[in-house]
Parts: structure tokens; sequence; C-alpha cells
């Protein structure tokens, strides 16, 4: 089989096809045929050598496929070769074939083509949870959403809709657009708007009951500040951790050590609360992912949820679409197809 691998720390260029023995299900496993994986921050951070959870390199990324089950082992007995499917992978997703727990595929919506199933696990397993068991978001409030273009930010802004929440979004001003027509409220240009002044104008001073912040450093203190009594920060990544194509270490530091330390006193006087979420760090929770995964699929099904693509790019054209992602120029998804 074919897989793309991250050969040392660096640029994109540092991404390189090899060749690789095609694995065999185990007890309990599935053998999937790829036709999409997703592409996601934590795999540019494991590029560049800031992503801790990831080994070392060599070593092949990837969260996520969508493709069709070629190979099962014994006692598998709700899945069969020749289904469809969409799986959670712990690594290894930029590959051509992979293997997984029958526990962690799904069978994809006859709807939806490889690339939007490859786009549904992370990044809508994120948003849901981050919007529905940390956060329980309710009709009528008020919910910041930044990064909202990405594939995370997309997701939220769907499901948010489905709670019939307000939705203020922090994006660059070309995606401005897109984000209104997915149901937006209001959008923020970070750049060159003053987010804290225009959230407490847009919130008559109360601030919002919601914020979901993938960005780190500073910037998890202004949102915790921008919470109304009795709001959520939901903090899931750090993004600002990265910046150009490869790893700065003194860039990394600073952006550490701007980030706050949440004391239980504020957290009391303020009736706040904050939750941290790493999707890496939930696979031994199956039950929980697996009944999430069911009411995204429900929802999918259901026409009321429907993955957004930004750009797909070959598989061995990996490395182009880590410079995509690293642009910030994406709406939605980013995919790479076999």
């Amino acid at each position: 089989m074919k897989q793309i691998a991250i050969t040392r720390y660096g640029s994109p260029d540092v991404l390189a096809a090899r060749e690789a023995p095609t694995p065999a299900p185990a007890d309990g496993e599935v053998r999937i045929a790829v036709r999409a994986a997703g592409v996601n921050f934590a795999d540019v951070l494991a590029r560049v050598g800031l992503y801790p959870d990831a080994p070392k390199p060599p070593v092949v990324v990837g969260y996520e496929v969508a493709g069709t089950i070629d190979a099962v082992g014994k006692g598998v007995t709700r899945l069969h070769v020749g289904d469809r499917v969409i799986a959670l992978t712990k690594f290894g997703g930029y590959s051509t074939e992979v293997v997984v727990a029958e526990a962690f595929a799904f069978p994809l919506p006859h709807d939806l083509s490889d690339a939007e199933g490859a786009a549904l696990p992370v990044n809508y397993l994120t948003a849901l949870l981050a919007l529905y068991k940390m956060s329980n978001i309710a009709p009528g409030e008020t919910v910041l959403i930044h990064g909202a273009g990405g594939g995370v930010g997309i997701a939220a802004i769907q499901l948010a809709r489905l709670r019939r929440a307000i939705i203020i979004a922090t994006a660059s001003a070309p995606k401005h657009a897109a984000l209104v027509a997915y149901g937006v409220d209001h959008v923020i240009d970070y750049r060159t708007t003053d987010v804290t002044r225009e959230v407490r104008r847009l919130t008559s001073g109360r601030g919002v009951d919601v914020v979901l912040d993938p960005i780190g450093g500073r910037s998890f203190e202004t949102s915790y500040r921008l919470l109304a009594p009795l709001g959520r920060l939901v903090v899931f990544g750090v993004s600002a951790i990265s910046r150009g194509e490869r790893r700065n270490w003194w860039h990394a530091a600073r952006t550490m050590l701007q980030m706050p330390t949440f004391k239980p006193l504020s957290l009391i006087n303020h009736n706040r609360g904050v939750f941290g979420l790493n999707m890496a760090h939930l696979w031994s929770e199956r039950s929980q992912l697996a009944s999430a995964m069911q009411l995204l699929l429900q929802e999918v099904n259901a026409g009321r949820l429907l993955p957004i693509i930004a750009k797909t790019f070959p598989l061995e054209r990996a490395a182009d679409a880590h410079r995509f992602m690293q642009a910030r120029q994406n709406v939605g998804k980013i995919v790479l197809t076999v």
C-alpha cells in the first residue's frame, strides 16, 4: 500500500510517499480501502514538531478516513466486506489502506461522497462534544466561534443553528460572505476589528454564553473575559503555537507563556466554566464517541447536517494540502483523495 509520511520535522516538503505492507485486520478489526482522508491542524503541528502526542518521524498522520471495507477480522459482526464506512484512526490516515477497531468505523450515509464522509469524524465530533456535551448550548443563547472558517468552525455553525443559538464568528474578511450564508448572525474581522469591543457591543455589554476557542495563547484569556454569567469556554486547540512552515521555538514558547491560569475563585465569583477538549485523548471512551457519532449520522441522514469541503487534494499532494491549510484560505474541510 501507499502512504504519505512525515520523514522529518520541517516544511510541507518533508511529506513523502512510501510503500508499506498492506495490514491484515486482527480480531475485532476491519480493513478499509481508503478513498478519502481528512486533514487536520494537528497534522501540521505533528509535521513541524509541535504536537507532543505524535510519534517521532518517520510517521504517518491522519485521524479520519472514508472508504470501503475489504477485509474483516474474527469477531466482527456489525460491518461487512463491501460496506462504505467512515472511521476514526489514531494516526495512519494518510494511507491507501488502514486497519481500525470495528467500534471506530461507522456506515457512510448513502448521500455523502467519500470526501464529505472523511470531513465528518474529527471536526463534527469535536464541535458536537463542545456544544452539546460540554457547554450544553440552549436555544437563544449566544455562541462565539473563533476560527469559524475552518473545519471545526463550520461544523460548530451548523450544530449551533440546530440548537437555534445566536452565532457570532471571527474570521478574515474574505470568508465573511460564506459564513453569513451558512447561518452566522454576526461576523467579526479579527484582523481589523477589536473583537472584545465588538462582542460587547453586539451583546449590549453582557458577553456571550459559550465560546469555542482553538487559538490559544492570549486568546484564551480574552475569550474567558467575554463570558456572560453562567458562560462556558471550551478550548480545543492551540493553533497560534505554529507560525510559518517550520518550527519556531521562540514563538511557540511565547504562545505557551501567554496562556492564562484559570483560578477556582475567579470561576466561582464570575459564575463561569472552562472546558478542555482533545479528541486524541478520548480513544478509550468508545461508547461516548460511538453515541456522539450516531447522533451526527442521524442529523446527516435527516438532511440537517452536510459537511462543507473547502478543497480536495490527491493523496500524493498532501504537501500542497498542508500549505493551503497554513495559508488559512479554507472555508470548510480540506480532504485528501485516493
